[in-house]
């Protein structure tokens, strides 16, 4: 058997999709909720797969960078002036457009390298949080639209 938790998070941000043949290839934003399953075969010392803070102290942070911010191509004709108008509000993709599929599997890469490096993690009042060792990221699902979502994990 196997437990699952997941951590949900929501931001708003805007992306831009130059390869896209439609309007999507123009500025637009979502409402989105970022969903990040994981997984372990057993509890931990406190009777948990971790800690909901753990998890939120791992990504917080990387989130923030999509909040009020835009994502593009790096190859769109549009960022020079996209990176004087938006500055440290704009996230750059290297020649990939920064769709739903590419941020699941962005988000998932980065938990994933934050568990395979086992650090605790500390929040302001200085606690200390771990993610155990064999927490597995089972998927990571980003929700575009109340009709929409994309998902990245392992087959």
């Amino acid at each position: 058997m196997i437990y699952r938790v997941c951590k949900s998070f929501e931001v708003e941000s805007g992306h831009m999709l130059s390869k896209h043949p439609g309007r999507c290839r123009y500025p637009h934003g979502h409402s989105r909720r970022v969903d990040v399953v994981v997984a372990a075969d057993a509890l931990d010392a406190h009777d948990m797969v971790c800690d909901f803070k753990a998890l939120r102290l791992a990504l917080e942070g990387y989130l923030d960078r999509f909040d009020h911010a835009l994502a593009i191509n790096s190859a769109d004709p549009a960022r020079e002036h996209l990176t004087d108008e938006l500055g440290g509000r704009l996230v750059v993709y290297e020649n990939t457009d920064p769709t739903t599929e590419v941020m699941a599997r962005d988000i998932y890469d980065h938990l994933a390298a934050i568990i395979a490096r086992a650090e605790p993690l500390t929040d302001s009042d200085g606690n200390r949080y771990e993610l155990p060792k064999g927490l597995l990221v089972e998927r990571v699902r980003v929700t575009e639209t109340s009709t929409s979502w994309a998902e990245y994990g392992p087959a």
